[in-house]
C-alpha cells in the first residue's frame, strides 16, 4: 500500500473515532439529562406525596380533636337518659296529689311514689357503677366526713354512731363522703 492510502486510512479511522466519540458524548449527555429529569420528576412526585400525606394527617388530627370534644360534651348523655325514669316517677307522684282522696290514701300514694322513685334512682346508680358508702363499723377518713362527736355507751371510741347524709363512690372515685357522727368517750 502506498503511503497516501495509509494516510487516508489513518485519517478515516481518526474521523470515525472522532464521530464515535461525539456520539458517545451525546449519549452520555442525554443519559445525564435523562437522569436529572428523572430525578427531578421523582423529587416532584415525592413532594406531592408528602403534601398529600401531610394534608391527610392534618385532617385526621382535626377530626379526632372534634370527636374528642364531642365525647366530652356528651359523656353524660347515657346517665342523663337513665335519670329520666326517676323524674317521670316524681312527676307521677306529684300529679297524684291532684286527685280527690282522703289524707290517709294520699299519704300512701305519695309514699309509694317516693319509694318507687328511690328504687329507680338506685337502679340507675347501680347501672352506672355508683355505690353507697357503708357506714357500719369503723370511721374511715377517706370516705367518711365526721361532722359531730357524740357520747354512746353502745359504740366503741371512733366508731360511727349515725349516718347523717349518704356518701357515694363512682367506681373507686369518691363522689361525696358520707357525713357521720362518731363516738367519743
Amino acid at each position: 500500500m502506498s503511503e497516501e492510502t495509509k494516510e487516508e486510512l489513518i485519517q478515516d479511522e481518526t474521523t470515525e473515532q472522532e464521530v464515535q466519540g461525539e456520539v458517545v458524548e451525546e449519549i452520555k449527555e442525554e443519559t445525564l439529562e435523562d437522569k436529572v429529569a428523572k430525578l427531578e420528576q421523582q423529587l416532584k412526585d415525592s413532594e406531592d406525596k408528602y403534601l398529600r400525606v401531610h394534608a391527610d394527617f392534618e385532617n385526621i388530627k382535626k377530626r379526632l380533636e372534634k370527636e374528642k370534644y364531642q365525647a366530652i360534651d356528651y359523656a353524660s348523655e347515657k346517665f342523663a337518659k337513665d335519670l329520666l325514669a326517676p323524674i317521670d316517677t316524681l312527676e307521677l307522684a306529684l300529679s297524684s296529689t291532684n286527685t280527690p282522696l282522703d289524707a290517709h290514701e294520699l299519704l300512701e300514694k305519695v309514699k309509694e311514689g317516693i319509694s318507687l322513685t328511690i328504687k329507680n334512682f338506685n337502679t340507675t346508680f347501680e347501672k352506672h357503677n355508683i355505690t353507697k358508702i357503708e357506714t357500719d363499723g369503723e370511721f374511715d377518713p377517706n370516705v367518711h366526713n365526721a361532722v359531730m362527736q357524740v357520747d354512746s355507751a353502745e359504740h366503741e371510741d371512733g366508731a360511727i354512731v349515725q349516718e347523717l347524709q349518704k356518701g357515694y363512690l363512682l367506681k373507686d372515685r369518691l363522689l361525696r363522703p358520707a357525713m357521720v357522727s362518731i363516738c367519743k368517750k
